[in-house]
């Protein structure tokens, strides 16, 4: 079985995610549906089709969560400490043609989030800096071409 690595606080999301789907948004789809339906000729009923398009996504993502959260693995990364990018850590990068600096929290994929500032451990950017160090130059992969950054700090 594959395991996926994520941290305390994001299985707690996702278990919070599974609760309310299972008890709130299911429930309420299905009363939907059911209200659609008295309303007559399914064939031309918007309101039957959008909640049966809703009620199809909330199965499959109570499917997936299903699936991945017994095969989480938690990383307590409060214990973790150093200067080596690794699970679990900030790490502050500077693009050393533009000088523009970023901020990313390296973490399990199911709960990336890079409007949030945190990137997946499987994502080209984390794979590049995982076992770097502060002051490295590291080659990053980048869709117009490979970018050169320098590891400024990392924080547990």
């Amino acid at each position: 079985m594959q395991k996926f690595p994520m941290t305390a606080e994001g299985l707690a999301r996702l278990e919070d995610e599974l609760r309310v789907l299972r008890a709130e948004e299911r429930p309420a789809v299905i009363r939907a549906i059911a209200e659609a339906r008295a309303h007559g000729d399914l064939s031309e009923n918007a309101e039957y089709h959008a909640a049966r398009e809703k009620q199809s996504f909330i199965e499959g993502r109570i499917a997936d969560l299903e699936g991945v959260i017994p095969s989480v693995e938690v990383i307590d990364v409060s214990k973790m400490s150093g200067d080596q990018v690794r699970f679990g850590a900030r790490v502050t990068i500077v693009d050393e043609e533009t000088e523009d600096e970023k901020t990313y929290r390296i973490i399990g994929a199911y709960e990336a989030d890079m409007k949030n500032g945190s990137i997946s451990i499987s994502s080209p950017l984390a794979k590049a800096l995982i076992g770097r160090k502060v002051g490295d130059s590291v080659e990053v992969p980048a869709p117009g071409g490979a970018r050169s950054v320098e590891i400024t700090k990392v924080v547990f």
